[in-house]
């Protein structure tokens, strides 16, 4: 992965994505895209006048700045390739304006919420060509020859994953191909665990295939508690196999692991 794309914000999340985004590009040798994005839009509804926009801009474009001031004086010292992007305009939209030259994309977990999961990740992983690497906060560092954890369910998603994430995988000491038992009704095998074994042997990468027992927990919960066990510090998984309006309205993996993620996910559709 020789260029990351980067989401710079304000949220919570902010210093963890850019010490994984520092590390994945020193192992890779890669340069990091740093976007930050200010949007004005939200302050449209009921400003017939632009007085609310005209009072905060001024406030907004301060703070964005000594964001960026920051975030530069720590990128000097890092010895990695980079550059600096200032837009205005909604995140995701201009994100997706810059992804398709870029390799990967790293963002955090909210969009500066409190509630529920990243409208921006959905819409990333679902309209963008690219891997999404979701990084929690608290995260410390990102060490690419950690163990990894793919979440395997033989879906087309579950392949696309798998296959965006083979430049992190071959760095890996050790790839866990995990699949949860479901009722057999209920299971959806394309694409057997084997298939995916046989793809990454192609790539010259070991794993270990995994069938997790279902049990009560929630299957988010389940992989986790997977990954952990495994010391991982990657999961890879495939995003939404049920329509994005199903997930949202009747709860799916994908919203509960994006909800409150305790791992770097990387995500594809």
């Amino acid at each position: 992965m020789k260029s990351i794309l980067l989401h710079i914000d304000h949220d919570n999340a902010m210093q963890a994505r850019l010490q994984v985004a520092l590390d994945i590009a020193r192992a890779t040798d890669a340069h990091i895209t740093c976007l930050q994005a200010v949007s004005y839009e939200v302050f449209a509804p009921g400003d017939f006048y632009g007085s609310a926009i005209a009072a905060a801009m001024p406030v907004i474009k301060e703070n964005a700045e000594k964001l960026r001031k920051q975030i530069e004086a720590e990128l000097e010292n890092e010895g990695v390739a980079w550059d600096w992007r200032f837009l205005y305009g909604i995140a995701q939209h201009r994100l997706l304006e810059h992804s398709p030259l870029a390799d990967l994309v790293i963002v955090g977990p909210s969009d500066g919420g409190d509630h529920g999961p990243s409208a921006l990740i959905g819409d990333l992983v679902l309209k963008a060509s690219l891997p999404v690497l979701v990084v929690p906060e608290g995260t410390k560092s990102f060490d690419v020859t950690a163990p990894m954890l793919v979440a395997w369910n033989g879906s087309s998603e579950a392949c696309h994953a798998l296959r965006a994430a083979v430049p992190l995988l071959a760095c890996s000491s050790k790839v866990t191909l995990a699949s949860v038992a479901e009722p057999s009704e209920k299971t959806r095998f394309d694409f057997p665990s084997t298939e995916g074994a046989k793809y990454l042997s192609r790539h010259g990468i070991d794993c270990e295939i995994v069938e997790i027992p279902r049990g009560d927990a929630k299957i988010s919960d389940t992989l986790f508690s997977a990954a952990q066990l495994r010391e991982c510090g990657l999961m890879v998984m495939g995003a939404y196999g049920h329509s994005r309006l199903a997930e949202m309205l009747l709860g799916g993996v994908t919203r509960q692991m994006i909800s409150e993620p305790q791992m770097p996910i990387l995500l594809a559709h």
